[in-house]
Formats: C-alpha cells, sequence, structure tokens
C-alpha cells in the first residue's frame, strides 16, 4: 500500500469516530420543544471535526496532500485543534496561525498536537486578527514547498462536511420547524441549510452571531469570546438562505452558557449558549397555533476551555467592566 492510500485509509478510520452524536431534550420549555444537538461528543471534542475530516479527505484524493505536505491553516479555536489531530493520526505535520484571543487550553493542545504554533499578535483593521492570521498563512504558503492551506472560509468542502449532520438531524425528526446555528466560518450553517431544507422546506434557520463580529455587520466592539463570529464574512456565506439573524452581546452569550448548564446539565461552550439563548429569546413568548413546535440548536464544543473565562466570575467582571468603558468612550469620542 503506498503512502497515499495508507492516508486515505486513515482519514477514513477517524471518520467512523466523528458524528452520530446525543440528541437531547431539552425540559421545561411550555408551548415548544427544544433540542439540542451535542457535537462535543466528536472525535477531537467538536462540530468541527465533520468539516476537518471531509476537507482533509478530498484534499488526500486530489493529491494536494501527499508525503511531506505541511498543512497551514488560522485557527485559534476548534477548527485548529480538529485539524492538528487529524493530521497528528495521518503522521502529516501541521501548523497552527493564532491569534492571543486563543484560550490557555486550546494554545496548549495545539502544542501538542500540531508540529509548528505561530502567533499573530498585531490587531488588523478591523480590530480582530483574524485578517492578519489569514496575511500570515498566505506568506507560509507562499515560501513553504509542499504546503496545503485548509482555508476553512473558502473551501466549499468546510460546508460540505456536514452533510453528515444534516442526515443525522432529517432521520431524528419527523418535523422541524426552527434551527439556530452559531456562525463563525460559516460552514454549519450553510451545510445545515442546503441540506436540512431539502428534508423540511418551511423550516426557518436561524444564524446566531456575536456583536463586533463582521459576518452580518459592519459595527465593530471588541470580541472577547472566541469560537463565535469572525471578523470578515466567509465566501461561500454569499447567496445562503438564512431566514434570520441575531446578534447577542456577550452578557446573553454567557448567560446562557450558564442556563444550559444549571437547567439542563450541558457543560457547553460559548457558541452552544449562544445559540441556547437566542432560541429562549426567539422562542418565548410566542403564540403557537396548532401542534407544539420542535426547535433544534446546535452545540458545537464543549465547556472546558471555557472554565477559566465564561464560567469563571472573576473573568466575566472584568470584560464585561472592560466592554462598559469601551463604549463609554466611544461615545464620549
Amino acid at each position: 500500500m503506498d503512502r497515499n492510500q495508507k492516508m486515505i485509509e486513515d482519514i477514513l478510520k477517524i471518520r467512523e469516530q466523528i458524528g452520530k452524536t446525543p440528541l437531547v431534550r431539552l425540559e421545561h420549555f411550555p408551548g415548544f420543544n427544544l433540542f439540542a444537538k451535542l457535537e462535543y461528543t466528536n472525535f477531537s471534542g467538536s462540530i468541527k471535526d465533520r468539516a476537518a475530516n471531509n476537507i482533509l479527505y478530498h484534499a488526500i484524493k486530489e493529491n494536494k496532500i501527499r508525503e511531506g505536505t505541511i498543512v497551514i491553516e488560522s485557527s485559534s479555536g476548534n477548527f485548529g485543534i480538529s485539524t492538528a489531530l487529524q493530521c497528528n493520526r495521518l503522521g502529516v505535520d501541521f501548523c497552527a496561525v493564532v491569534d492571543p484571543q486563543i484560550s490557555e487550553i486550546n494554545l496548549k493542545m495545539l502544542r501538542l498536537f500540531a508540529s509548528r504554533v505561530i502567533m499573530v499578535d498585531q490587531p488588523d483593521e478591523t480590530g480582530g486578527f483574524l485578517l492578519n492570521r489569514i496575511r500570515k498563512v498566505k506568506e507560509l504558503v507562499e515560501i513553504t514547498d509542499n504546503s496545503y492551506w485548509t482555508n476553512q472560509y473558502e473551501n466549499p468542502n468546510n460546508f460540505l462536511g456536514y452533510a453528515g449532520l444534516a442526515d443525522e438531524i432529517n432521520r431524528a425528526f419527523s418535523s422541524l420547524d426552527y434551527l439556530f446555528v452559531p456562525t463563525s466560518s460559516c460552514g454549519t450553517v450553510v451545510g445545515l441549510t442546503r441540506f436540512v431544507k431539502q428534508q423540511f422546506p418551511d423550516l426557518v434557520v436561524v444564524a446566531v452571531d456575536i456583536e463586533g463580529s463582521m459576518i452580518f455587520s459592519d459595527k465593530k466592539c471588541k470580541r472577547y469570546i472566541p469560537g463565535l463570529g469572525a471578523g470578515r464574512k466567509a465566501a461561500f456565506m454569499e447567496g445562503a438562505p438564512v431566514d434570520e439573524v441575531m446578534i447577542l452581546t456577550h452578557e446573553e452569550i454567557i448567560s446562557g452558557c450558564r442556563d444550559l448548564l444549571n437547567s439542563h446539565s450541558v457543560f457547553a461552550g460559548g457558541s452552544s449558549g449562544a445559540a441556547y439563548f437566542a432560541a429562549c429569546k426567539f422562542m418565548n413568548g410566542r403564540k403557537w397555533q396548532g401542534s407544539s413546535p420542535n426547535a433544534l440548536i446546535i452545540c458545537p464544543d464543549r465547556g472546558i476551555p471555557y472554565i477559566d473565562t465564561i464560567y469563571n466570575d472573576a473573568w466575566v467582571t472584568k470584560i464585561l467592566e472592560e466592554k462598559t468603558m469601551n463604549e463609554l468612550m466611544e461615545k464620549v469620542g
């Protein structure tokens, strides 16, 4: 068996550890049924395993990843961790380009799994780091022979990787009325919108974002919670049939995470708390006609990387005070 065939075999073995994630009903919602898809049970602990696996599989199949290839990506979160761990399993070098907003736990995991971690510490023109991280990736690809950029923001194999998740959702429900999806690279929301709406054409897809993100808004402010939002819109987001957009504050997302834990024993990350808070805000108080509608939230990752931030009272107090001061300074001019 040659090296390429061995890598294809190995990436498919990893795929066996991805998917079939738990679907749980969240109790105590009169008038509607709320379910959560717990994606943190995947291979590396997040929903991004689906996209990373699909991108790597097609790159290997097309000989873009081969003997000696260095895979490069800009990610301070789940996609980077997933790609790093899968490349580690494949025996392929992976270089992660990160920024100072990465959590300490994620940085430690990347340094453990990846061959190299590069920190970009200068903010870009949006006030974030994404654009400068991407510039660094392009520079590395230019000077590195036999390199491959997974390019999660533009690679269609990102959103196509969520066909399996869509199939699991389609099989689980006889009817689905509302779907709440947190956004970052937008692969999840684009893929699920495309594939789940084929089964449920009247489904209302709600994209959930954080204040300061440039995906659905041009209003800049500092973002403190990683894994949600982005400094630019993904190329394949154009024309995606998303029905509603909800942009949440940091306070709302933190509240969502803590209520999800305290009321339902679901210990999940910031994007999960955002999806949960958005669903409660959207669904509660409405008068529903006929049978109770079914709503689903996507919970992309677990709460462990956020133990020192979202679930830490001192951190929450500090960032909310800083956020209030920044808003005051902006008003003063």
